[in-house]
């Protein structure tokens, strides 16, 4: 019998609420009531809040103005995004002088597998060698880091919020399943609670009588595959006993690269509106030139005055990566949903998603630069289409060009703004004088 599976889950407790803290240590630093998300009186949502204010209720995703109505002594300050991916990749480089493997899964997220590792510990448990981790993580970065571990990514997700260090809860910050106590541990949550199992099937389970795992184990497996049908029966049984195959991949695939930004006031001015639109293909486009990825679907989201969330989408005969690109893609995109339902935006977003990234990681060629190059057209035109909520269909909208000179421009300025900041070049339409929107939350 081979020997059973090590798997770690990783979380940095309250990170972006710990970064700010480290970013601003007289500020957010000595403030015990924080919430990262954006200032007061802007219109975005709690990114994360301290333990402190989670008293008060509140929570992710909540709007600020509701957060600061439940707990109005608290700070609230914008998230540090740059500081925040550089944390993150902190912590998985001290991950990897410990795991063969590591995955991560969020930003403040990481999956590891030790498996072949026992000997290089010593043989000792897989709890002993997560608190050497933890430890490690905190000389290194000065965050504190959860760790859950069992033989599935699935025991150790759930172990990590057993293992939370939360006010009053008594835990020490790692929580360990051993082999053979998986469906006695899971037999603690509520169906709800499990990866997965979203609220549309916990309805159906709620009406079976099923609320607990406790309850779902009791249940044969076929008697589940005969009330919930074969594919979601049999994985439904497999999941309350903890039997969960997926592996530990070093890299996950990448579905998209999004920018948004939620503003101060309601847009009805279309010159604003797309001045905003090129804002976000610089942003968008910057992350994905980061991540060495190109792209052919580009999307673009908008929230209307009355919260309702419309999106039109179109797919590019080919790959691009410049801001101008993307923006000529997006453009259009915009136009339509504005000509389709004309009334004040309060958020507006790019995503760019269907990547070339079978050299994924490689560094981007460098290319010299020519005074009089003509702009090539992308290879291999094709037709794009509309998507999201408004429908498809073959559009008529030109496809945006990217020459080599244009992907080597970007590139250029890329290393400028590393150096000097991301404000050094922008956009003339980004300087020249114009109406100011008020503070924007990027979510």
């Amino acid at each position: 019998m081979p020997p059973a599976r090590r798997i770690l889950l990783v979380d940095a407790d309250a990170f972006f609420v710990a970064v700010a803290r480290q970013v601003d240590p007289e500020g957010a630093g000595r403030a015990a009531l924080l919430i990262v998300g954006g200032r007061p009186g802007s219109r975005g949502v709690v990114c994360s809040a301290s333990y402190e204010c989670r008293r008060y209720g509140v929570r992710s995703a909540m709007p600020i103005a509701r957060a600061l109505a439940l707990c109005p002594e608290a700070l609230c300050v914008p998230v540090p995004r740059a500081a925040c991916s550089e944390r993150s990749r902190a912590i998985q480089g001290v991950l990897g002088r410990f795991a063969p493997v590591v995955q991560a899964s969020s930003i403040d997220e990481w999956y590891c597998d030790l498996a072949g590792t026992e000997a290089l510990y010593g043989h000792e448990s897989l709890a002993d060698t997560a608190r050497r981790i933890r430890a490690a993580v905190l000389e290194a970065t000065g965050l504190h880091v959860s760790i859950g571990g069992g033989t599935s990514r699935l025991v150790a997700k759930m172990a990590v919020e057993v293992g939370k260090p939360k006010p009053g809860s008594g835990a020490t910050g790692v929580h360990c399943v051993a082999p053979g106590e998986e469906a006695e541990f899971l037999g603690r949550f509520r169906l709800a609670e499990l990866p997965m199992v979203g609220p549309r099937l916990a309805e159906t389970l709620s009406r079976l009588g099923l609320e607990t795992v406790q309850e779902a184990q009791r249940w044969p497996e076929e008697a589940l595959v005969s009330r919930l049908g074969e594919r979601t029966g049999r994985w439904l049984a497999r999941r309350v006993r903890g039997v969960d195959d997926s592996i530990v991949s070093p890299r996950e695939r990448q579905k998209q690269v999004s920018r948004e930004d939620t503003f101060a006031r309601d847009l009805d001015d279309d010159d604003l509106l797309e001045r905003e639109l090129l804002r976000l293909a610089v942003r968008v486009s910057a992350d994905l030139r980061r991540q060495a990825l190109r792209a052919r679907t580009v999307t673009v989201k908008v929230k209307d005055t009355d919260f309702r969330v419309r999106s039109a989408q179109r797919t590019l005969g080919g790959f691009i990566e410049s801001e101008g690109a993307v923006l000529k893609a997006a453009r259009p995109l915009l136009r339509q949903l504005r000509r389709k339902r004309r009334v004040p935006l309060r958020l507006l977003g790019i995503a760019l998603s269907h990547f070339d990234d079978e050299d994924r990681g490689a560094p981007l060629p460098t290319t010299q630069l020519g005074l009089f190059a003509e702009p090539a057209a992308l290879t291999s035109p094709g037709a794009c289409r509309d998507g999201g909520g408004d429908g498809g269909g073959a559009s008529p909208f030109p496809e945006p060009t990217e020459s080599a000179r244009d992907r080597a421009l970007t590139r250029a300025l890329d290393r400028i703004r590393e150096r000097y900041g991301s404000e050094a070049i922008l956009p003339a339409r980004l300087v020249a004088p114009a109406h100011e929107t008020g503070p924007r939350v990027e979510e």
